[in-house]
């Protein structure tokens, strides 16, 4: 369940456009104009890129991913098309992520290029200035303020300042028998980046927050529903890593965290916001982040059509054909957000969650329809939703499909 999301178009256009990478022996805008005449054809699209199991298992790169980008720059190592990563990811900066991937790949990544699943908090600027809980792993402190919060209190601050709520694990338990007196700013709203270590630890203290309507410690209320804002990113129930079968997403912690919420007081949990694929606010920050791209290196062909490439059908597949059913419809909704794309066609990789054995079959929407949905409980499982536009084998077979259906003829 969730609540009306804030107008996009005034967020949108706030946000500052990227700052590319300038590659080395270039210099700023004569750099571009000659990247510019290099083209025999002027891009009409733009590619969104997953990154786990679509350009690395884990760590390990994917060896199509290095062919599929060393097609997508020239020689100097600039763009041919505009490239927005967009990954359910939230555990580091956008920076660290860039700076993986340019290894990985090879060529130069700005962070602008990347869009994490915590992104579109930089949008929800109500909440900067709030006392917020923040739940995840990696630097949480670092990424909540580089979003813009100004008091994020991170689930372990709350069990230091709260040492007698973290009961499960016996050998944790603190000596002290008292409450302690610590005094802490009352919490405002919870910000789940995605899964953390410990989660019985999370689960409970997050339940604290929202039963005591932000007063950890204090004891449960029965009139705290509606409870406290909650903004989550990444709804992945599953991903994959270097092992054989999919690993838990953050999408299974949500699982649990709204299962137990219910059990206890018998209503559901509210979600402000849920960011991340499939939500249709992540891709239209990714298609602003792709136009902005096209806006600085000059291109005037207008950006028609967005290539989502990824291998989880409940959650590339499914983001990419409802924010193709969104543009379609031509609301007024959609004007305002200022989406021009005519189009978002999804593209799906055989490298990851999806993974046919022993090949691609004949008839795929038979076996990706026929699938338990995986998505998040606020998604409606519709069968023409979870089968993609097109089936490849990898990200390398994926830009050649691309760049065979648009004509497009960079050298």
């Amino acid at each position: 369940m969730r609540r009306a999301l804030p107008p996009l178009r005034a967020l949108l256009g706030a946000a500052r456009p990227p700052r590319l990478p300038v590659p080395r022996g270039t210099c700023g805008p004569l750099a571009e104009r000659s990247g510019h005449s290099a083209l025999s054809v002027l891009p009409s699209f733009g590619f969104l890129f997953d990154i786990d199991g679509v350009l690395v298992r884990g760590k390990t790169p994917i060896p199509a991913a290095r062919t599929a980008f060393q097609k997508l720059v020239n020689s100097q190592g600039q763009f041919l098309v505009p490239v927005v990563f967009v990954t359910n990811a939230g555990n580091c900066l956008r920076q660290k992520k860039a700076d993986q991937l340019s290894h990985l790949l090879g060529v130069p990544i700005s962070q602008d290029q990347v869009m994490m699943s915590h992104s579109p908090l930089r949008m929800f600027k109500r909440y900067h200035e709030k006392c917020v809980l923040v739940s995840g792993q990696g630097p949480l402190l670092d990424i909540a303020q580089d979003l813009g919060f100004c008091q994020p209190i991170t689930i372990d601050t709350l069990r230091e300042k709260r040492p007698l709520l973290d009961a499960v694990d016996h050998d944790r338990r603190p000596n002290v028998l008292s409450p302690s007196a610590v005094e802490l700013p009352k919490i405002e709203a919870v910000v789940l980046f995605g899964e953390p270590v410990r989660w019985e630890t999370s689960l409970q203290l997050i339940i604290d927050v929202l039963l005591t309507s932000g007063y950890p410690g204090n004891p449960y209320e029965q009139e705290s529903y509606p409870h406290i804002p909650v903004l989550a990113c990444n709804m992945d129930l599953m991903w994959v890593a270097e092992a054989q079968s999919p690993r838990f997403g953050h999408g299974t912690f949500m699982v649990c965290l709204e299962n137990i919420y219910k059990k206890i007081t018998g209503k559901d949990l509210k979600y402000e916001a849920l960011m991340g694929k499939p939500s249709r606010l992540t891709y239209q920050y990714a298609e602003h982040l792709i136009r902005a791209q096209a806006l600085q290196r000059s291109w005037e062909q207008p950006i028609q059509t967005l290539y989502a490439v990824g291998d989880n059908v409940m959650t590339d597949v499914y983001g990419a054909n409802l924010y193709n059913r969104y543009l379609q419809e031509g609301s007024q909704s959609h004007l305002q957000a200022g989406a021009a794309a005519a189009r978002c066609r999804s593209v799906l990789v055989c490298t990851g969650v999806y993974s046919p054995q022993p090949e691609v079959p004949p008839d795929t929407g038979d076996s990706i329809t026929g699938t338990v949905f995986h998505g998040h409980r606020d998604f409606r499982f519709d069968p023409a939703l979870v089968e993609p536009d097109h089936v490849v084998p990898d990200v390398d077979a994926a830009v050649d499909l691309v760049f065979q259906l648009e004509n497009f003829a960079p050298r």
